[in-house]
């Protein structure tokens, strides 16, 4: 469970470094820019991309299949549905 928890916080901290720093590399060639038209091309979010291609490696690692709708995600939205059907039901008694 402490391995566990050590992975999530680093996949955090990680995700964090990563849009930090990219907003400072953006920023910076942003403000290099005399033609602002120019600061759009592949070349300028190339290592936004690449990076993030290794964070969602990282995400995928850490969280594998539960990455999107977690282990129970099926079970938690049944129930809720259930929930909200009873409710509705209930309003109309």
């Amino acid at each position: 469970a402490k391995k566990k928890v050590e992975n999530i916080k680093g996949f955090y901290i990680h995700a964090l470094v990563y849009v930090i720093v990219n907003s400072v590399i953006l920023l910076l060639i942003y403000s290099a820019y005399d033609n602002k038209s120019g600061f759009i091309n592949l070349g300028t979010f190339s290592t936004a991309i690449g990076w993030g291609i290794g964070l969602g490696l990282h995400a995928f690692g850490v969280f594998g299949r539960d990455l999107f709708f977690g282990a129970d995600w099926e079970e938690k939205k049944m129930k809720q549905f259930l929930k909200e059907e009873e409710t509705n039901s209930h309003k109309w008694e």
